[in-house]
């Protein structure tokens, strides 16, 4: 038994000399020698959870091979999951899903998973179906992770995608990345653009084609949101480790509406350390904001810059004839029969929005069935009056002002002024924050329009006004109030 546990630290010797401290630390520090059989010929370790047997083996195959095949020979390795007291670590990684029967070998098999698509961190993991495993294959065949849902619209793919001026180059390079996958060229990807311009297509058809290319890469869609929510429960349940384990694991993680967590620096430093590992082993990381990274107020400077860092891809809201374009298409997947100028007249309506020109189209299904009408234009102008606003009038910060003075019962030339009392700085904070969010101004012309404010004044004023809707309802309903007077909600 000693000799088998002085080859044990000869390998422990060997993954501290070729593998990175803080890596070793993480996984191998964890595993311990329990025994070895020279009948069977076989290894048992210990292990904290199973998922660390899955990272090793996923992650380090080779170095394991190499540290055990010229230690202990050929022989078979089996994993023993045991209930570990250390802070670091999960101790427990079942869950009510999950069942686990004893092997004959002393280690487990898990059987059974659990569902990512609920706000409980759920990621389907039907672990191992064998503990005990050949070091002897070759490197890279053993794959102890399951397959996931990807959660991917499996409709929204690149041959569905009409491409023109406005997201051209984004559908390049997205295209590129779903077929290299493997590559760190444009990594991290950053869409970003106004709400209906096919952010969300685009991203989920880099991840169909991806699938379609390479079916056992580990692809999964979530919403910024859903992604919070999954991390609060992780979070009640005290299974934070799993929670960042798990998505560890992707291959390609997609995060759609990243600006949803600029009130959640508790989600966004997790996000971080997740983000950092899938970056340093070159994993595939697709981000989507309605702003770009440098206008994310209240998101984290570390963040900011690795967003920044890879590719940031702009997506415009498509002009006139890409709406035409898509009109034809969508028109001719449903069968319908639109003449050419109510095709132009409902492109020329729609505010350059994918949502609307969908919306409208569903529209005249259903009102053409119901009213047994022929679709020419009287009737498209009847129906995308209804459908649609029509009469859309570009929101200005002169707009903002004069609401929310109103409002607040002070003068335009108090907001503008230097006068720092709270009934006068807290509207001028208001009209900051909703400039942000509903124009996209710069921080910089924000503040200009306010008085000569710099920059840090502006996010600073995003960041409590921002706080402060979190954490007072009524002050929230304040809000969405002068937001419905702005006719915005």
């Amino acid at each position: 038994m000693q000799n088998s546990r002085a080859l044990w630290a000869s390998c422990q010797q060997y993954f501290q000399q070729n593998i990175e401290a803080s890596e070793y630390e993480r996984w191998f520090s964890k595993v311990e020698f329990k025994s070895y059989s020279p009948a069977t010929c076989t290894l048992t370790l210990s292990i904290p959870s199973d998922y660390v047997a899955q990272y090793i083996q996923k992650n380090y195959f080779e170095h394991l091979r190499i540290a055990i095949s010229n230690t202990f020979g050929r022989i078979k390795l089996a994993w023993n999951p045991t209930i570990v007291k250390d802070d670091s670590m999960p101790t427990d990684t079942s869950t009510p899903q999950t069942k686990r029967r004893a092997t004959n070998d002393g280690g487990y098999t898990y059987e059974g998973d659990v569902d990512t698509k609920s706000g409980d961190w759920k990621a389907k993991q039907a672990l191992a179906t064998d503990n005990t495993q050949e070091l002897t294959r070759a490197p890279g065949s053993i794959n102890h992770l399951p397959e996931i849902d990807s959660q991917l619209n499996l409709h929204q793919t690149f041959d569905s995608y009409v491409e023109g001026k406005s997201n051209k180059l984004c559908r390049s390079i997205g295209l590129k990345i779903a077929e290299h996958p493997q590559g760190t060229q444009f990594n991290p990807m950053f869409v970003h653009g106004p709400s209906g311009c096919g952010k969300t297509h685009l991203v989920n058809a880099i991840g169909v084609r991806c699938k379609e290319i390479y079916p056992n890469k580990r692809v999964l869609y979530v919403s910024a949101r859903e992604f919070q929510m999954q991390y609060s429960n992780a979070q009640i349940q005290g299974k934070i480790n799993d929670f960042i384990g798990f998505y560890q694991t992707i291959d390609m993680l997609i995060i759609d509406d990243v600006q949803e967590w600029l009130t959640a620096p508790k989600t966004q430093n997790t996000f971080f350390h997740i983000f950092e590992h899938l970056f340093r082993i070159e994993k595939r990381i697709i981000l989507v904001s309605d702003r770009p990274p440098v206008q994310l107020s209240g998101m984290m400077d570390r963040l900011i810059t690795r967003f920044s860092g890879g590719m940031v891809a702009e997506m415009l809201k498509p002009n006139v004839q890409l709406c035409v374009d898509i009109l034809k298409q969508k028109i001719k997947r449903d069968g319908l029969n639109i003449p050419g100028p109510v095709i132009t007249y409902i492109a020329e309506n729609v505010n350059g929005s994918i949502r609307e020109i969908q919306g409208i189209i569903n529209s005249l299904i259903a009102y053409s069935i119901v009213e047994n009408s022929n679709i020419d234009l009287k009737f498209v102008e009847r129906i995308v009056t209804r459908a649609i606003k029509t009469d859309n009038q570009t929101l200005t910060i002169d707009d903002i002002i004069r609401i929310v003075c109103t409002h607040y019962d002070v003068t335009e030339q108090q907001i503008k002024g230097p006068l720092r009392k709270r009934e006068i700085v807290l509207p001028r904070q208001i009209i900051m924050y909703l400039a942000d969010k509903h124009i996209r101004m710069p921080a910089s012309r924000i503040g200009r329009c306010v008085g000569g404010r710099d920059h840090s004044t502006v996010l600073h004023s995003l960041h409590l006004i921002a706080d402060k809707i979190k954490k007072d309802q009524d002050f929230c309903c304040e809000i969405q109030a002068l937001e419905q007077e702005l006719g915005i909600k």
